[in-house]
């Protein structure tokens, strides 16, 4: 049993095949998924899909490319919607220093907001994370999120920076990168970083596990990531499995786990 923590099977490009998708995915063992939304687009469709599946969940919040187009109305939608019984996490939100869309320090307000939000509900949050490290590391420090804590998506950083956000209560997780022959640092990763704090993901459609790489990414294929981080770990998949999706359980607090 697998639990892909952050996917986007809300996007456009499952619009033809969403549920032959996360079928797909329900036949290689991946029975349990976070659905994530990130705009006024996607957030509607990923509530909708995790209403539809039992094991299915949705979490809600804003991108940060996108924080220019962040309103007052948008974070009061995005704190109603929290209270829905599907709905995990806040995220994903965070910083993005590749893309010039939003000035950044547009986005460090819109991430301080969310991250008082998700303090102001209670639940977990997702950071997104391209380029600024030691900026989304001060500003959570600063925010005290280690009340809530959360995930690291996709973390693609040095192993320095691992400690100090397991000190602030986040979860690692990691995903295709991991698989790729060149990337040094999330392999070193997933070797070093505690077990209790390891999570997977795929962030379907973008970053295709090896063999896949440069396709169309898919839940199913977090299968993939768990595999090569069992064989990084000398550890079984079996092992692998279950640790990553009981971490899972206890973060977003389902399954009888409470949230930790």
């Amino acid at each position: 049993m697998l639990f892909d923590t952050h996917v986007h099977v809300n996007a456009r490009q499952f619009f033809e095949d969403r549920d032959e998708t996360i079928q797909r995915a329900f036949d290689h063992g991946v029975n349990y998924m976070v659905v994530v939304g990130f705009d006024r687009e996607t957030i509607p469709l990923a509530i909708e899909i995790a209403e539809q599946y039992e094991t299915i969940y949705a979490a809600v919040g804003w991108h940060p490319v996108d924080a220019i187009d962040m309103k007052d109305a948008e974070l009061a939608w995005i704190e109603e919607l929290s209270s829905h019984p599907k709905v995990v996490a806040i995220g994903e939100m965070g910083l993005d220093y590749h893309w010039d869309k939003s000035p950044r320090e547009v986005q460090k307000n819109v991430f301080r907001k969310q991250i008082r939000l998700a303090k102001k509900v209670d639940m977990p949050i997702i950071i997104h994370n391209r380029e600024a490290t030691e900026d989304i590391i001060e500003i959570l420090q600063e925010e005290n999120a280690k009340e809530v804590g959360g995930i690291m998506h996709c973390y693609n950083d040095s192993v320095q920076y691992v400690q100090a956000c397991l000190d602030m209560n986040f979860y690692i997780s990691l995903g295709g990168p991991v698989t790729f022959k060149n990337a040094t640092m999330p392999k070193e990763v997933a070797i070093q970083v505690p077990l209790d704090r390891l999570l997977v993901e795929t962030d379907a459609p973008f970053l295709a596990p090896h063999p896949n790489r440069g396709k169309r990414n898919e839940p199913a294929y977090v299968k993939l990531v768990a595999e090569k981080i069992a064989e990084l770990r000398e550890m079984s998949f079996g092992e692998i499995s279950k640790v990553t999706t009981d971490n899972a359980f206890s973060l977003f607090g389902i399954n009888g786990k409470p949230r930790n």
